[in-house]
């Protein structure tokens, strides 16, 4: 258990090195210097020792909206398996529940935007509760498929010690549809290229960056926070699936894990440097590419396990 609490802290800390990388990334293929790796860290430094303003029309919704994404995104981590190590909390149907409070996390924060009565940031949550449906979609056929696999709904049973090998060994290359299923949801639950573009700062083309508009200080400091840590859960899953193996030591599983988040938000950065962001109309279609995905897998593997 202490173990599994050191590992869980240690993701809190170093999940924003990640998105960092990315942005580095980013500026090899634009020929820049960019900014150094450990730019949220200063980011977030520089939020949490402001000031907030609030608007007169906003209410207590606003402000627990950044306070519930946060504290949604670390307890997530809490039922994420480290480097292959059993997590901090982990019963059958984990899964279902870390969904469902994810889900939770965005209806807060779609009720912070609407609260500000600001039409643009009710348009970035009307495409923030649209767009997530297919992913949602998504996400429960690779969990039927992976059910199929192990009896299990836990990512304890999915990801930790020598299961995602097993899983390697039993489903074999379907699981290669479900890890580029899990990509494409990843790009959308975080908002990134080709869904969303993070750096863009026009009204009409933005989903989540126009829902924290008005968000300033400590409070968006919170919503960066969250934004990285979440980043880091769907990485790590990612993560755990192209780099299963199981060393038995602690500090080897470390670094294969880290690489592997490594590898992952590379090519975040690889894919938002070599793509532009879809017109909105678009947007359905691409996702529904990791539905079509997850499915495919999903029938493939019950014929083949009957």
């Amino acid at each position: 258990m202490v173990e599994s609490i050191a590992l869980w802290v240690l993701a809190l800390v170093s999940a924003p090195l990640f998105a960092g990388v990315i942005l580095k990334v980013k500026a090899f293929f634009g020929g820049r210097k960019g900014s150094p790796v450990l730019i949220h860290y200063y980011t977030l430094q520089k939020l949490f020792r402001k000031g907030s303003v609030y608007s007169h029309s906003t209410t207590f919704m606003f402000r627990l909206g950044p306070v519930i994404s946060l504290a949604v995104a670390a307890t997530t981590l809490f039922f994420l398996p480290m480097a292959g190590h059993r997590p901090v909390i982990s019963f059958n149907g984990d899964v279902i529940f870390v969904l469902y409070i994810l889900g939770l996390s965005r209806f807060f924060t779609i009720c912070a935007a609407m609260d500000t009565a600001s039409p643009f940031e009710g348009m970035g949550a009307a495409r923030e509760a649209y767009f997530p449906i297919i992913c949602e979609a998504s996400m429960f056929m690779i969990l039927i498929l992976f059910y199929r696999l192990t009896h299990l709904l836990s990512f304890d049973g999915y990801l930790s010690g020598e299961n995602p090998l097993i899983l390697w060994k039993t489903a074999g290359p379907i699981l290669i549809f479900v890890v580029m299923s899990l990509f494409i949801i990843l790009l959308t639950e975080n908002s990134r290229v080709p869904v969303d573009d993070p750096a863009t700062h026009l009204e009409l083309t933005m989903i989540h960056e126009v829902m924290v508009l008005d968000h300033s200080g400590p409070d968006l400091g919170l919503i960066e926070l969250g934004s990285v840590l979440k980043l880091f859960f769907y990485s790590a899953i990612i993560a755990r699936l192209i780099f299963p193996f199981e060393t038995g030591v602690l500090v080897l599983n470390l670094i294969l894990f880290y690489t592997g988040i490594l590898v992952v938000t590379t090519v975040i950065g690889v894919v938002e440097s070599v793509m532009a962001r879809y017109r909105m109309d678009r947007v359905p279609k691409f996702l529904l590419t990791a539905f079509s995905l997850a499915f495919f897998a999903t029938i493939i593997t019950l014929e083949f396990l009957r």
